[in-house]
């Protein structure tokens, strides 16, 4: 994996999350190249061979990050902090270090047990919130639409550690795949380890986007009777498959009671 220097542009960038209104990427493009990511559609570079970073992150961000006052940023929107570069580039200790001499804390997104390291960052923050994307309970069909990524066997323990660490978690199950993801099935695995489980449905904004050329690719080959019925339910968010998913888990959430975020 090639690791090469982006063009100057602004590490901070606003995020429409609630809580947060901004976010970063430690890194531009993501090694994991999850065959569904959206970020795809956008990738400046082939993410199986090459990833970027910024220049000098620290000095960089310590700038943006002076007329702010503390508040808690976003990582992991575009790319995952805890991909393999992060190994051995460190960018995401970089910036949860600077994070934490400031006072700020930090919402994570990420697929790998890699985040353990950095517990001793987490714990001097003021509430963080740490979580993994799972979307496969079978490890045959995650290999299929995401190779490069940690099994979910490695992010369970991970999750596992952090809960254990007292340090505050969720889980996001996230893309449902229609008639391939077993979401009752995720749930119940993560639950005793997830202070906040989140639920979202796969969705596709267009047919010439890579991710979905992707997704089309891999459905012909291993699961062809879901191809045309994909077509239908990934690109119309009001499809009857939504609705009903829906009304499932808000009566699995009444009925277990867990903080099931449905976001369906």
């Amino acid at each position: 994996m090639r690791v090469g220097i982006c063009s100057r542009r602004p590490i901070l960038q606003p995020c429409e999350l609630q809580g947060h209104a901004y976010q970063l990427d430690p890194y531009v493009g993501c090694e994991h190249h999850c065959h569904y990511c959206y970020a795809l559609n956008q990738a400046e570079t082939d993410w199986r061979e090459e990833v970027l970073v910024h220049q000098d992150i620290t000095a960089q961000l310590d700038q943006e990050l002076s007329p702010l006052e503390p508040q808690s940023i976003y990582i992991g929107w575009n790319s995952d902090p805890y991909q393999p570069a992060e190994a051995t580039h460190q960018h995401t200790r970089r910036v949860l270090t600077l994070l934490v001499e400031r006072g700020f804390s930090a919402c994570i997104l990420t697929k790998s047990d890699l985040i353990t390291r950095d517990v001793d960052l987490f714990a001097q923050m003021p509430k963080p919130s740490l979580g993994f994307s799972i979307a496969f309970q079978d490890e045959g069909v995650r290999q299929l639409l995401e190779l490069s990524a940690p099994p979910n066997e490695r992010r369970i323990a991970a999750l596992r550690a952090l809960k254990a660490a007292g340090l505050p978690t969720y889980v996001l199950i996230c893309p449902v795949m229609p008639y391939i993801t077993d979401t009752r099935a995720l749930i119940r695995t993560v639950a005793p380890y997830a202070d906040t489980i989140w639920i979202c449905g796969l969705a596709l904004q267009a047919e010439g986007d890579r991710n979905w050329q992707n997704i089309r690719s891999i459905l012909d080959r291993h699961f062809p009777e879901l191809s045309d019925l994909y077509r239908q339910i990934a690109f119309s968010p009001r499809h009857p498959y939504w609705a009903a998913l829906r009304q499932e888990l808000c009566g699995y959430q009444r009925e277990t009671q867990l903080n099931l975020r449905v976001e369906v």
